[in-house]
């Protein structure tokens, strides 16, 4: 059992990612005092079908209306309110409504620390608040995109999965789509996984390395990241374990089933997810319209790099996302110019 487990622990090393999509907060603090007198940023919760209490919060701009919707679905262990605040920033300084939610157990909401029973409940709450946002009134007419780092690159897959014709398109930022090659498990140790979780499920004795100063460069931002208390750092426990295993090589598995509009994005130097995932998201959905941005020498946690390939990076975003939304962006007076798309 030993040798079974350890051998799992080291597949799951590269699966647990609980590093947030943020930047540092010297710069953070820069981004929010540029772009705070436009953003209007409310907190709020909602109770799940297993009577968990979720946490939810939303961006939005204070002096015109969303041109289209976006929703933020962060890496394990990770949260929104915190670590989401400079990209919803610069997303709300084009005109966007940006929505997150923390998972069950996860940053404010309510559950076991960092445990995730079942994957597909994990899709179903964000599914659940996603759409009832896109049914208000005022959001029907609006076009409403996903946007995943990481582990929450996952999930926005399997919530296109579950629902392909809804969405109008992704942003994926190191989507977890494939394992490594050498770090595939063995049928045996896959059954081992199962055999243990169904017995101990809620056993934490799979070890979480502390990955940040591989997957991300700015010191500061890593400082910001150990600071942050919404964090969860403990071990895994088995079932997450098993799960975070399951629903990897599921998608891996159907990668071809991707028909949605998407822009997937991921470092050459990605230690944590297997950049040759992206790569075959790109090639094997179905998608008509798909693009794929890799970044030499850059990591994991992309808005960890230098300032200079963060603003790359964003400008990239940005140009996707006008590109699909259409009509101008109200840029307030100001701030810094950028491209606008007529």
């Amino acid at each position: 059992m030993w040798c079974n487990t350890s051998c799992i622990s080291v597949l799951i090393d590269r699966l647990h990612l609980h590093i947030p999509h943020s930047r540092n907060s010297i710069r953070k603090k820069n981004i929010m005092a540029q772009y705070r007198d436009n953003i209007k940023y409310e907190e709020d919760f909602f109770v799940n079908s297993r009577g968990n209490r979720l946490f939810t919060c939303r961006w939005t701009p204070k002096k015109s209306e969303p041109r289209a919707l976006i929703f933020i679905c962060h890496g394990y262990g990770g949260e929104c309110s915190i670590s989401m605040g400079d990209t919803a920033a610069r997303l709300v300084h084009r005109g966007y409504a940006v929505y997150g939610i923390d998972y069950e157990g996860h940053g404010k909401s309510s559950g076991s620390k960092g445990y995730i029973s079942n994957f597909s409940d994990v899709v179903k709450d964000c599914s659940d608040h996603f759409k009832s946002v896109c049914d208000k009134q005022e959001n029907r007419s609006k076009k409403r995109f996903l946007y995943g780092f990481s582990m929450g690159g996952g999930v926005v897959l399997q919530l296109h999965r579950k629902d392909p014709l809804y969405w109008d398109g992704a942003v994926l930022l190191a989507p977890i789509c494939k394992i490594f090659d050498d770090m595939r498990p063995h049928p045996i140790v896959v059954s081992a996984l199962k055999m243990i979780s169904n017995v101990a499920p809620s056993w934490r004795v799979i070890p979480a390395k502390d990955m940040i100063d591989k997957v991300c460069k700015d010191p500061q931002f890593k400082k910001e990241i150990r600071s942050n208390p919404y964090m969860y750092r403990g071990n895994l426990a088995l079932q997450t374990g098993r799960e975070l295993l399951s629903v990897s090589l599921d998608i891996e598995k159907n990668l071809h089933e991707v028909s949605l509009p998407f822009l997937v994005l991921q470092g050459t130097d990605d230690i944590a997810a297997d950049p040759s995932g992206s790569k075959q998201l790109h090639e094997r959905a179905s998608s008509r319209d798909k693009t794929l941005k890799l970044y030499p020498g850059m990591r994991h946690v992309l808005m960890g790099e230098l300032p200079e390939d963060v603003e790359r990076i964003f400008s990239d975003v940005i140009s996707w996302l006008e590109d699909r939304v259409g009509g101008t962006a109200t840029v307030p007076c100001g701030t810094a110019n950028r491209r606008e798309l007529v």
